[in-house]
């Protein structure tokens, strides 16, 4: 890997954790530099402004996202199953605070104050993540595997919106174990009953 690759992914690392703690205005590029340990000069070398700055950092967090998915669509047949490690790689997270908060839920909260380049990132996130979703519900649905009480897409859209919302009650309860109390009933109603 190059220097230049590696201070970028520094940049792009520290920017991940200082989005994750403040938002998209919770952070200037004085406070990577003081971090990195660089010059802001550099920051900007590399992402000559904010915007270009996060909507990097969003579009690389979707690629994650989508390489995270088909592995685990990969090893992973059973639509149930799928939900399943779905939350607990974000238990995991959580727990560890590595990844306390998916960084376009926690940015979507900021949508009326965000550069739209931003804005399209974080609705991207959410619509690759609402078909995903969408998809394991049909599929489960078919299998046998999921009982659904709605649409796949409405069952999608309330899958996400419930897991988002345990990462959000973790964070203002101070306990990642909240997580779980949230996210177990919603996996328990989802599975299919012999």
């Amino acid at each position: 890997m190059s220097n230049l690759s590696s201070t970028a992914d520094e940049i792009l690392a520290c920017a991940r954790t200082l989005v994750m703690a403040g938002g998209y205005n919770g952070f200037s590029y004085a406070d990577i530099a003081a971090v990195v340990g660089i010059r802001k000069a550099s920051i900007h070398h590399h992402f000559p402004n904010k915007v270009d700055l996060v909507r990097t950092l969003l579009a690389r967090y979707r690629e994650e996202a989508v390489t995270g998915i088909a592995e685990l669509e990969r090893h992973v047949t059973d639509a149930f199953e799928q939900l399943r490690a779905y939350v607990g790689y974000w238990e995991t997270c959580i727990t560890t605070a590595s990844a306390p908060f998916c960084i376009c839920a926690l940015l979507a909260n900021e949508l009326p104050v965000l550069p739209e380049e931003v804005a399209q990132e974080v609705r991207a996130h959410f619509r690759a993540l609402s078909a995903w979703l969408t998809s394991v519900m049909e599929r489960g649905a078919r299998q046998g595997r999921l009982r659904l009480t709605g649409t796949p897409r409405a069952e999608a859209e309330a899958f996400m919106a419930t897991v988002h919302g345990a990462m959000l009650s973790a964070r203002a309860y101070g306990d990642p174990k909240m997580f779980a109390v949230i996210a177990t009933p919603l996996l328990d109603r989802l599975a299919s009953r012999p």
